[in-house]
């Protein structure tokens, strides 16, 4: 039995796996608050990750009606891109700025300019750094709080946190660790050259988390923690990874050829390459992945979160929302949503506002309105998925998951927006699946690593055939004049709101 455990933005997820079976027996989850300000800043008290640790895994370990002593491995995926910092005693020295938290976009700039620009950055690192990246964190703590700054002894991601807590060693591997934005995603090594910009005395090199491979165990969980949580004393802690690497392994996306999709409250796409296929466009994030290659990825801003505001104005529930989406004809007679409610950050508009266009008094209906969002946030999508194809990036299948998949409404408008039949897994929460999967590989003996991975997701990733969903090549011809007149307002748009 393995314990996958994913701790995300709003919440902690626990579920635990028979590896043997590939069954999931039973699952857990607890909540997060957020800290929010209006200059951007969104951050959260790593304590309360842990009291959610306990809830989600206690919740788990009942539902599946086994005794924590079953439990022999331990697996964590976190929210990517998160600063903990601790001091010499292990103590944190102030709350965790997130990966939606922008507060630090100005010191992001002056990163990029020393980098030479989004160019500088991907020849240097392999990725563009962005405001959300770690790398940013850094240089706000030093200047609004040095007194915190010269206490750093530990810099650490929100899955390393955990896996500290839990073992009490400070180690980090390739995949999460590249998207700190101080690391070389092609040599998969720091690049402390970077750190040593932000502070020459070496602190930060000397705060930094041994790296390892993802298949290597940090180390057995500590007997305080062991018994805090009702778990084997002698369990093993996995390496982890970020949210997105584990959900690349929970949805079995550890080969070239599928293309994993989440609409959640931001949309993801990401797909495996055996090699670092830096892409041109800095919008492309090229992570490595938590399975021994690459992850190449794009991310939108706006996806549930602009859905959702349609549906608190009209007083809708998801089921009368998918309802009047059926009810409108594709391309919503001439409504189109630019849906940047939030900015955006593919297409890349951080700037931008959303727009409706092409009202006129006959087409300002319910259902137009919900089909116009549905598909202003698909479009989005469809320009992350041209960008990672555009990089040579195949893709015959999309593994779909997140609140939204569970929508067949939603799940047509995606096959035919991208013409690429796709599929569900049948377990939803895909991070904390691939976060136990993962444990189950560090703890699996032998020397074909990647044989032995792949076994294991043939076994525990089960797909639900009743979701799978074939493109409709007439309603695809249809969407792709929409995209097209899409992808010119997206210009337009740039023209006004340069990056």
């Amino acid at each position: 039995m393995y314990l996958g455990i994913d701790c995300g933005t709003q919440g902690t997820k626990a579920l635990v796996l028979d590896a043997d079976s590939g069954q999931v027996l039973g699952a857990g989850s607890a909540s997060h608050s957020l800290q929010s300000a209006a200059n951007g800043r969104r951050e959260q008290q790593p304590g309360q990750w842990l009291e959610a640790f306990e809830q989600a895994t206690r919740q788990a370990l009942a539902a599946a009606g086994i005794r924590g002593e079953q439990i022999l491995g331990i697996g964590v995926s976190g929210q990517q891109h998160g600063l903990v910092l601790l001091d010499e005693q292990g103590a944190v020295l102030r709350p965790a700025k997130l990966w939606c938290d922008t507060e630090s976009t100005p010191e992001n700039q002056r990163l990029l300019e020393h980098l030479g620009g989004a160019a500088g950055s991907l020849q240097r690192l392999g990725v563009a750094i962005a405001p959300g990246y770690t790398v940013s964190k850094l240089l706000w703590t030093r200047e609004q709080h040095p007194e915190l700054f010269a206490r750093i002894a530990h810099i650490l991601l929100p899955h390393d946190y955990l896996n500290h807590w839990l073992t009490g060693r400070a180690c980090s591997e390739y995949g999460d660790a590249s998207g700190s934005g101080y690391f070389d995603v092609r040599t998969r090594q720091w690049d402390g050259a970077l750190l040593d910009f932000i502070d020459p005395s070496g602190r930060l090199q000397r705060a930094l988390p041994q790296l390892l491979e993802p298949d290597q165990p940090v180390g057995p969980i500590r007997p305080q923690i062991a018994e805090r949580l009702g778990l084997n004393p002698q369990a093993v802690v996995a390496s982890g990874g970020g949210d997105n690497m584990m959900g690349a392994i929970g949805t079995g996306n550890i080969r070239s050829g599928a293309i994993t999709m989440s609409l959640g409250t931001s949309g993801t796409l990401y797909a495996y390459s055996e090699q670092p296929m830096i892409s041109p466009h800095a919008q492309v994030a090229t992570f490595c992945s938590s399975s021994g290659g690459w992850l190449p990825l794009i991310c939108t801003m706006n996806l549930t979160s602009a859905t959702g505001l349609i549906q608190q104005l009209l007083e809708l529930d998801i089921q009368a929302f998918g309802a009047l989406v059926e009810q409108a004809p594709i391309g919503a007679e001439g409504l189109l949503m630019l849906p940047f409610f939030n900015g955006e950050r593919v297409p890349a508009l951080p700037n931008a506002r959303a727009s409706l266009l092409g009202m006129d008094s006959d087409n300002l209906t319910r259902a137009n309105l919900c089909r116009a969002v549905v598909e202003g946030t698909s479009f989005g999508l469809r320009y992350g998925l041209d960008l990672l194809r555009a990089s040579g990036l195949q893709s015959q299948t999309i593994r779909l998951i997140g609140g939204a998949a569970k929508s067949p409404v939603w799940r047509q408008v995606i096959a035919d927006i991208m013409g690429t039949p796709l599929v569900c897994p049948r377990q939803t929460e895909a991070a904390a699946l691939g976060a136990a999967i993962q444990a189950a590989w560090c703890l699996t003996p032998g020397a074909d690593r990647q044989a032995q991975l792949a076994a294991l997701c043939e076994r525990c990733v089960q797909l639900d055939a009743s979701t799978q969903t074939q493109p409709d090549p007439a309603r695809t011809a249809q969407y792709e004049e929409v995209y097209q007149h899409y992808r010119e307002q997206v210009s337009r748009l740039a023209e006004h709101n340069p990056a």
